[in-house]
């Protein structure tokens, strides 16, 4: 039996490690869904997911964020008159799910020649990001604290006696 999570990790925002893991395994390519998109990390911390919605408005989509999953789902309202001869464009209805790392919001969302970009950013509360902690040692009766930065730029000083 053959497991393909392909659809998983391209579905994921946020998870870049995750993405590095299985990026550098022999996983085949499945076809892809409609409708196609690209996934860009524009830097550290912001994401833009680009759809390609030819043929839809941006009143026929809806783009729904609840906890760690963010949906968009497109509904064509109205049918052209006429008969088709040929439709190469597809206007079928559609609902695409991405699943969202811890603290990924959804930023904003823009429609533009048949793009819809979401713009997403992670945001870390403060009490959640990793912080330097300072290592206090002791010299005979002082106790030497090392008071640098963040940047670690090694400062020493006396604080207090034993």
């Amino acid at each position: 039996m053959n497991f393909d999570p392909t659809p998983y990790w391209r579905s994921t925002v946020g998870f870049d490690h995750l993405f590095d893991l299985l990026a550098n395994s022999a996983l085949p390519q499945s076809q892809e869904n409609y409708p196609p998109y690209n996934i860009v990390r524009i830097d550290e911390d912001n994401y833009r997911i680009s759809l390609a919605v030819a043929g839809f408005t941006p009143e026929e989509i809806s783009i729904t964020a609840e906890q760690n999953q963010l949906t968009v789902e497109g509904q064509k309202r109205v049918q052209p008159n006429g008969q088709y001869l040929y439709q190469g464009i597809s206007a079928r209805a559609f609902r695409r799910q991405f699943n969202l790392a811890d603290y990924v919001k959804v930023k904003a969302a823009s429609f533009e020649h048949g793009l819809l970009e979401i713009d997403l950013v992670r945001e870390v509360p403060e009490a959640m990001k990793p912080r330097r902690i300072e290592i206090a040692t002791r010299t005979g009766d002082k106790v030497l604290e090392n008071t640098g930065s963040n940047s670690g730029d090694g400062r020493v000083e006396q604080l207090k006696r034993a």
